[in-house]
């Protein structure tokens, strides 16, 4: 049965790719899991002690099918979470089903039971959402800083790896403010990770009205 140890091999495989393509998608998936250690049981954990969370990992919902519904999405309220989701997804030109797909391809391994599975899966799948609630763009700063706040929520280990190569890639840029913009949103996103409500256990479902 897989464990959810640290897999630095397989994680030095997916470096060496994304750093030859760093919009490669499903590298990160796989440094992410192949790095996360402990994180994913804490998380399911800290679910098991929520009543949200409870009640998630007792239903199960699916939500992509929810965000994969644009004319659904298209005739919510404007200004609501599920318009700002619509709006972000359009605009980047991605959907929750090509995310779940980029994971399988990244080697997306099934966790050592139903309940990991599940909880692994909401956050891949609730991604976007994050986005759309946070305003981080879907571009590589965007990311970038979104996996700072994620990061400050989840303390998973192949987050911060991937937070900290971002933190030092910034060397690569010739313009000293822009440098020093991009680290200064690392630390902002953090910050903020820090400050809001836990978000893995949201009932999605009903926050998009």
């Amino acid at each position: 049965m897989p464990t959810l140890s640290f897999e630095p091999r397989r994680a030095v495989r997916a470096i060496r790719a994304l750093l030859r393509d760093p919009e490669d998608l499903p590298q990160v998936f796989t440094i992410i899991e192949a790095l996360s250690g402990p994180a994913p049981a804490r998380l399911l954990a800290r679910f098991r002690r929520t009543p949200s969370g409870t009640r998630l990992l007792a239903a199960r919902p699916d939500i992509v099918t929810l965000l994969e519904d644009r004319e659904g999405l298209r005739r919510l309220p404007a200004g609501s979470l599920g318009r700002a989701y619509l709006a972000f997804v359009e605009s980047e030109n991605i959907s929750a089903a090509g995310i779940r797909a980029a994971s399988a391809e990244g080697g997306f391994r099934p966790a050592r039971s139903s309940e990991h599975e599940y909880v692994k899966a909401r956050l891949r799948d609730t991604h976007d959402l994050w986005h759309a609630l946070t305003g981080y763009r879907g571009d590589l700063v965007g990311e970038a800083v979104l996996l700072s706040f994620i990061l400050a929520q989840t303390w998973n280990p192949g987050i911060g790896f991937l937070v900290a190569t971002a933190f030092v890639k910034a060397n690569d840029q010739p313009d000293p403010a822009r440098r020093a913009e991009f680290r200064r949103l690392l630390v902002d996103g953090f910050r903020r990770g820090r400050a809001a409500a836990w978000l893995p256990d949201q009932e999605w479902e009903a926050l998009l009205p």
